[in-house]
């Protein structure tokens, strides 16, 4: 009798370890995904954005507007310059298509990272009826590419619009539509080059940045 009793509470024993380990297995999973979940939310907060010059920008330039892009991330690389290929050019051969450039940086950009384009020759989209509409700067909303030229921008103050139209269209790639205030950042150029009226994001747009993960460094 007492040799079943010492037996039955040896498996009573054995089998409450067996439960503990499985809880504490189990509260260990639940702790580490809990301890994950920041670091996805900083991973949005730090995401790299890489100025690519192209076709000889001029690097000096890159670098101011790399540090002027701050107010978005602190994580901002300069690459190399890059010749585009001759098939980004349109049918006359004397414009780049943007489109076509955000195509060949995307292939290059890789997961959860952003690619700038910088040059200074003419670049064009499609706008309706009109197939080579000549723009400022291209971005799709969202995307993980864009591109800016200097070539409609004014003399006077030409790097500080660039930054303007380098924001903007950023801005739409990380997601932003258009918005109405006439000095956010995200209006709508209609043709023209307003940059010179835009002072920062607007507040409707800042509240959007943030809820896209996003953290200006104001």
């Amino acid at each position: 009798m007492i040799l079943f009793l010492n037996s039955a509470v040896k498996t009573v024993i054995y089998q409450f370890k067996n439960w503990l380990i499985l809880i504490f297995c189990f509260v260990s999973v639940i702790s580490c995904n809990e301890g994950e979940q920041p670091s996805v939310i900083k991973g949005l907060n730090t995401r790299s954005i890489y100025i690519q010059p192209l076709n000889g920008f001029d690097t000096s330039i890159s670098k101011e507007i790399a540090n002027k892009l701050k107010v978005l991330s602190d994580d901002i690389i300069i690459l190399p310059n890059l010749i585009l290929p001759k098939t980004a050019l349109n049918t006359t051969g004397k414009r780049y298509r943007a489109d076509s450039i955000i195509r060949f940086l995307k292939s290059k950009t890789p997961t959860d990272c952003i690619t700038l384009g910088l040059i200074v020759k003419d670049i064009s989209t499609t706008k309706g009826d009109n197939k080579d509409w000549g723009v400022m700067g291209l971005g799709y909303r969202p995307g993980n590419a864009c591109v800016a030229s200097t070539f409609r921008l004014s003399n006077r103050n030409k790097q500080e619009q660039l930054f303007k139209v380098a924001i903007h269209e950023l801005g739409h790639t990380i997601g932003l539509p258009h918005c109405t205030e006439k000095n956010c950042y995200m209006r709508d150029a209609e043709g023209h080059n307003p940059t010179d009226d835009e002072k920062e994001f607007c507040v409707a747009c800042k509240k959007k940045l943030t809820n896209l993960g996003w953290t200006l460094n104001l």
